[in-house]
């Protein structure tokens, strides 16, 4: 929202300033970002003040869940109908269903995470890897940042193109994130949400699920932020219908550490999040119309 935005800074002085003292605002004064933060808010404050939520929020939060859910999914290989999805009670039978399955689970588990979150990012993260992974092989590397030497599966097409850390820096780097979070920060919920969700892909800090589990995290401080408290934006939704490849070009950018590619992130985050919001105005209409 602009009167949460920071203010521009004035010159290159300013902007050091701000990188010292709070990073993740400086990254809310990139250019296009601030435009992108207004875009967001003015979108979710239009569904929230839909008629319909005054009295079926709870059924708004469910179907923005399944719906999230069936993408987040989608984007780690598993591109099911909605209807399978919500038809569907064994998701076992092969690599797809378990994939859908570990969607719905830590989904399911995000909204359950808030206070956790707020007191331990890293463990909010291994027990969302942790639902995620239930019953995959390799127990003995669920749950936790992975090790040296241990590997990563991520079916995301061409993340091979986007350096893999070793699990020194992606131990430094969790570390730092969290301590980021925990400090707290003057930056727009957007700039933070896509900050947590990139870094989380670009690290794969776990052996499998990183996906997953980074979308279920920026749901998270989405909610956590005040944003979306009821978590009825499925931002998953949109990142879907933006398609795989321009997910992975949005994270390569990200990847990039150029504040050009930073704000190209952010700018991506923004739009999925939009379309999330699109989807839960459908939502709504159908709600009100007695056809959902």
């Amino acid at each position: 929202m602009a009167k949460n935005a920071p203010t521009p800074a004035r010159d290159a002085h300013d902007v050091r300033d701000a990188r010292e003292t709070d990073p993740l605002a400086a990254l809310g004064v990139l250019p296009g970002v601030p435009e992108a933060v207004e875009s967001v808010r003015k979108a979710v404050d239009a569904v929230y003040g839909h008629r319909v939520m005054r009295r079926r929020s709870a059924e708004v939060t469910s179907e923005a869940a399944l719906r999230g859910a069936r993408a987040s999914a989608a984007l780690a290989g598993a591109d099911w109908p909605l209807e399978e999805v919500r038809r569907r009670s064994d998701f076992s039978a092969d690599d797809q269903a378990r994939t859908v399955g570990a969607a719905l689970r830590v989904t399911a588990e995000a909204g359950l995470l808030l206070d956790v979150w707020r007191r331990s990012p890293v463990q909010a993260l291994a027990r969302l890897h942790l639902v995620a992974a239930a019953g995959s092989a390799g127990q003995e590397t669920v749950g936790r940042p992975r090790l040296a030497g241990e590997s990563v599966a991520e079916p995301l097409t061409g993340m091979e193109r986007i350096g893999l850390p070793d699990a020194a820096e992606v131990a430094a780097r969790l570390e730092g994130l969290a301590a980021l979070l925990l400090d707290g920060s003057s930056a727009p919920a957007l700039v933070v949400a896509a900050v947590v969700h990139g870094e989380l892909l670009t690290l794969r800090a776990f052996g499998s699920c990183n996906g997953l589990v980074a979308r279920a995290a920026q749901r998270i401080v989405l909610v956590g932020a005040g944003l979306d408290p009821k978590s009825i934006c499925p931002a998953e939704v949109g990142l879907a219908e933006l398609g795989r490849a321009e997910y992975l070009g949005a994270l390569e950018s990200y990847a990039s550490g150029t504040p050009q590619g930073m704000a190209a992130w952010i700018a991506h985050c923004g739009r999925a999040l939009e379309l999330g919001v699109r989807e839960s105005v459908a939502v709504c209409e159908a709600l009100q119309r007695g056809a959902a």
